[in-house]
């Protein structure tokens, strides 16, 4: 079963499910931003090891969280590859004459754990909280209205959009379409687009003059009420106090 609401999963009860939304985003924020600059492997590792931990207390399906986690994965795996050729360093290994170095190796490694256990932490962030709940926390914490307003939109009709195309697709396969590398196909394949895009703006349109209709005057309005308490504040400088910790170890290594 595919589910594909990032906040899916945001109903489940746990302690990070029950964490202030606000307090929630400044101390997973902290804790990404932090695990994205450790500069030893051994390090990430254990953020990787941190990061995983906090996903199975999250209660979130595992099988939800590595769908998403591994397109991730797909995108920075070439970087196993290329790296360990251009990187100057120590040889390892040599394939048909080509040089491996171990440095290359090595930073590849980093980098892909280090963006592994960001992408872990960022999903735990967004799928335990309902996504407007979560854009409205980012406008109590100062957030341009502007700004949360077009991530509300784009999350929203990304999906809208997304079955439109599939009509449009499934209708003109049973018109007997097929796509082919060629320039019939492509030329069809560019006309669908060009529709998508005239259709979205369309209804970009028929959108706004509704919201007009109803007094929508430019702010988001929220009718959610947050309010911080003790434990709170608790999780906050636990994961605040985990990010500091990280890099004085780190400096205590080097």
């Amino acid at each position: 079963m595919e589910y594909p609401e990032i906040d899916a999963f945001a109903s489940l009860d746990s302690f990070i499910h029950r964490l202030d939304p606000r307090a929630k985003i400044v101390s997973f924020t902290v804790l990404i931003f932090s695990f994205a600059f450790v500069n030893d492997i051994k390090i990430a590792l254990l953020i990787l090891m941190f990061s995983a931990l906090v996903l199975v207390s999250s209660r979130i399906p595992l099988t939800f969280a590595v769908k998403r986690i591994r397109l991730v994965f797909f995108f920075l795996f070439p970087l196993l590859i290329i790296m360990p050729v251009t990187v100057d360093g120590n040889e390892f290994v040599s394939i048909s004459g080509i040089s491996l170095s171990i440095e290359g190796l090595l930073y590849s490694s980093l980098i892909v754990i280090r963006a592994m256990a960001a992408v872990t932490l960022a999903l735990i962030m967004l799928a335990t909280t309902r996504f407007d709940v979560t854009m409205k926390a980012l406008y109590a914490l100062g957030v341009p209205g502007i700004l949360v307003q077009m991530l509300m939109f784009t999350y929203r009709y990304i999906f809208v959009i997304s079955d439109e195309f599939s009509r449009m697709w499934k209708a003109m396969e049973c018109k007997g379409f097929r796509l082919k590398a060629n320039y019939y196909g492509l030329s069809i394949l560019g006309n669908t687009l060009g529709m998508l895009i005239i259709k979205s703006y369309d209804r970009t349109s028929r959108v706004y003059q509704s919201m007009l209709s109803k007094g929508y005057g430019g702010r988001p309005v929220t009718m959610i009420q947050f309010k911080m308490s003790a434990k709170d504040y608790v999780l906050s400088i636990c994961m605040t106090l985990i990010a500091i910790f990280v890099h004085t170890y780190q400096l205590v290594l080097l």
